[in-house]
């Protein structure tokens, strides 16, 4: 059994065992066109949807809908793992 500390992508045990998604994919998952909201960090797809700081498709000025690792690393004001509290969906391709 898990334990309670292990993170979502902990459980994952490789990119093999998730879903591949494009980017054009990822695209649709912006809020907008569709009721997914989706963010890719290093090859790896977040739902982010229930999240109240992602509710209009945008995170102050990081939009869903799109690989943010460059983004990430490079300005954001807080660690990787806040995205450890987000199911992993899918890796992109």
């Amino acid at each position: 059994m898990p334990s309670s500390t292990e993170t979502n992508n902990e459980k994952q045990t490789t990119k093999n065992d998730l879903p591949a998604y494009t980017r054009a994919q990822l695209a649709l998952r912006n809020g907008q066109d569709r009721d997914d909201i989706w963010v890719a960090y290093q090859g790896l797809i977040y739902d982010v949807t229930r999240s109240r700081l992602w509710k209009r498709g945008n995170h102050y000025e990081h939009w869903a809908g799109q690989d943010l690792t460059a983004e990430l690393e490079r300005d954001a004001p807080h660690t990787i793992h806040v995205l450890d509290k987000f199911t992993v969906v899918g890796h992109l391709v």
